[in-house]
Parts: C-alpha cells; sequence; structure tokens
C-alpha cells in the first residue's frame, strides 16, 4: 500500500510547529537523573493499522516512560486481580491536584482518585505484587505490547527515583496505614520506581498505542494481544486523566486518549486509525511535554483526529 503523503507532510510540519515552543518548557529536575536531558531533542512517529509508520526528528532516541507506564500498571493489575479489586483501591474519577499531590489521600479521600496519578498507580502497583514475579511480567509486557525484545531497564534513572522518592514513599506509607496496600510500602514504591525507569522510544510508543487504538488487537498480525474491556477501562481514563490536572484543555485541544510522562513522552491513540507518540524533554508546569504536546495537537487539527471532529484524513 502507498505511503500517505498527508500523513508525512503532516509530520513534518508538526515538527516544525513544535520547535518553535521548545523554550518555553524545562526538564524535570525533581529526579536528578532527569534533569540531564536535553530539550531541545524531538521525536514522533505515527503507525497506522495498515502497519504504515512515519518517523521524524529523534525517534530513535530512548527515554524512561515514567507515567505512561501507568497505563501498563493499570493494565497488569486488571490481568493480576480483577476489576472489583482493582477498583476497589483506587476510584475513577479525575483530579485538579498535581499528579503528585497528597491531599486527598490526607483530607477527603482514603483512595486516589484515580490509577493515573502518583498515588492511584502505586495502588495498582500493590496489586501487581500478586505475582511471582511482578517486575519481570511487567517488562514482559511492555515489549509484547511495544513490539521489541530490548526494551530494558535505566539503572541510572531507576536509583536515582528510588534516592528522591521521599513523596512517593509517604503515599505509600498513608495508604498502607488505611489498608489500601497489602504489601510492604518499600517493595510497592520500588515496583512502582521500576515501572516508571523503563527505556523506551516514540515508535516503542506508537506500538502500544496502535494495539490501544484497535481494542487490543494487532492489526498486523490479528493477534489478540489484550481483552477489550481492559482496553476501554485504559483509554476511557486516559481522556479524562491522562494528562494530569490538563487533561480537559488536552481533551479540548487535541481530542485523543493520550498519556504523558515526566521523561517527556506523550502517547496517544486514534480509535481504529493509528496509534502516534512524541517526545520532547521540556516540561510545562503541569509535567507535560511541551513539544510533544504541540507535535500531537498540530496532528489532531490537520488530520482531523479529534474525537468529536466531523472529517479526518483517508487511509
Amino acid at each position: 500500500m502507498a505511503r500517505n503523503e498527508l500523513i508525512e507532510k503532516t509530520l513534518v510540519d508538526a515538527m516544525d510547529y513544535a520547535r518553535t515552543f521548545l523554550h518555553t518548557g524545562k526538564v524535570a529536575t525533581y529526579i536528578p537523573e532527569l534533569a540531564k536531558g536535553y530539550p531541545d531533542k524531538l521525536g514522533a512517529c505515527v503507525i497506522t493499522t495498515d502497519g504504515e509508520i512515519y518517523s521524524a526528528g529523534d525517534w530513535h532516541q530512548e527515554f524512561t516512560i515514567q507515567s505512561i507506564s501507568k497505563t501498563l500498571t493499570l493494565i497488569m493489575a486488571l490481568q493480576t486481580a480483577g476489576y472489583d479489586r482493582v477498583f476497589s483501591k483506587v476510584g475513577v474519577e479525575p483530579t485538579g491536584d498535581a499528579f503528585n499531590s497528597l491531599v486527598r489521600l490526607e483530607t477527603k479521600n482514603t483512595h486516589p482518585l484515580n490509577p493515573m496519578i502518583n498515588a492511584g498507580a502505586i495502588a495498582t502497583a500493590d496489586c501487581c505484587m500478586d505475582s511471582k514475579d511482578p517486575s519481570g511480567d511487567f517488562l514482559t509486557l511492555t515489549r509484547k505490547l511495544c513490539r521489541r525484545d530490548t526494551i530494558h531497564l535505566d539503572e541510572a534513572v531507576f536509583q536515582s527515583e528510588k534516592k528522591a522518592g521521599m513523596r512517593n514513599r509517604s503515599m505509600a506509607y498513608l495508604m498502607q496505614g488505611d489498608n489500601i496496600l497489602e504489601h510492604d510500602a518499600e517493595d510497592v514504591v520500588d515496583l512502582y520506581f521500576w515501572m516508571c525507569s523503563l527505556s523506551v522510544n516514540v515508535e516503542d510508543l506508537a506500538n502500544y498505542a496502535l494495539i490501544l487504538a484497535n481494542n487490543g488487537v494487532d492489526p498486523r498480525t490479528g493477534e489478540t494481544l489484550l481483552e477489550d474491556w481492559i482496553v476501554r477501562i485504559v483509554k476511557t481514563l486516559m481522556v479524562t486523566c491522562g494528562m494530569y490536572d490538563a487533561s480537559g484543555e488536552f481533551a479540548m485541544k487535541v481530542g485523543i486518549p493520550a498519556k504523558s510522562g515526566v521523561g517527556g513522552g506523550i502517547m496517544g491513540t486514534v480509535e481504529r486509525k493509528m496509534g502516534l507518540a512524541a517526545f520532547n524533554p521540556a516540561l510545562d508546569p503541569k509535567g507535560n511535554s511541551v513539544g510533544a504536546y504541540r507535535v500531537l495537537e498540530y496532528l489532531s487539527h490537520y488530520l482531523g483526529l479529534h474525537y468529536f471532529s466531523g472529517s479526518g484524513y483517508t487511509v
């Protein structure tokens, strides 16, 4: 099948558009190892359901998955512990608070509001601890959905997160005290840090996003990799909570299920059409990548990808 010239041209233009915003962001510093990132790095990848791959910029650059891993943690938790147990520990409502806030754990709600904030991801990681090999099973799941067997742990980032992760430990101990966590808080937080420290690139994430866009089936092979009810839950929470406390703004401007991470990545899915991902370590004040956000915004506008758009590109 011939390559889609509209996608190719729009991706190039989206990169040019995004580069004009890179100076407005700053790399994450609360995890010291992430402070070494280069804010001018920018890469993107689009993979369509017919298997065509469109890449641009620093698409091969590896970075740690960070909070994009929360979608994978939720998948593994649902597979391991089931719907009822997972959502007895964590809710499904969006929050206007920062992704690392403790406020609602302390004063308003003993359960984390959703699995896409840090406290919620720690609670879902607790469900994954039932596995005989939690980190090994998580790595296997990630490699399978990203279609790359060489995805690995970034040991330097993992150790940096462990050393600087006192706030996340505080959340874990609060939840252990409220009987939300069933395993030792230190073990659960270590698994959470481990999950966030896997090294990926935008093609990996676009592959994963494509599986979500096709409701758990790899359109290139026809193989079912995820149950559709799990995919539906994950994509719904990506819409409502995937971009931290900027999820509402992203829903209006971009309008696709997406998940961001402070490593600089954003992954998005376009129903039955494509998986896409972009990377730029420069973050806005809410923790979302400045460059990746603008790439997805441009692609959505000019390809008609918004879920409420009446038009769209033709493959």
